[in-house]
């Protein structure tokens, strides 16, 4: 209810962001909009990665300057995870 108390890692707008650079528009759309919807006093909050179909990126193409984030397996996705060292192009 206060300025500043967001309920979730990362906020609504840097999980919007990270959703539009990873996933497809519609897809995008549908998963910043169902937490912007869980977004209240009725859902718990904590940590809520972006989840991404498959990588952009193929493996073999990685090095350590074009890792803007990391992406933790699950059993049908990704957790997508930002690299705050990340020193390549910011697009």
């Amino acid at each position: 209810m206060t300025r500043g108390a967001c309920r979730h890692y990362p906020s609504c707008s840097e999980y919007a962001l990270w959703q539009f650079e990873t996933n497809t528009l519609p897809r995008a759309f549908g998963a910043t909009f169902l937490r912007i919807c869980r977004c209240n006093q009725l859902f718990e909050g904590g940590i809520d990665y972006p989840k991404i179909g498959k990588p952009m990126i193929k493996p073999a193409e990685l090095s350590i300057n074009t890792i803007k984030y990391w992406f933790v397996p699950t059993k049908r996705n990704y957790f997508l995870i930002k690299n705050f060292k990340f020193k390549g192009s910011q697009c």
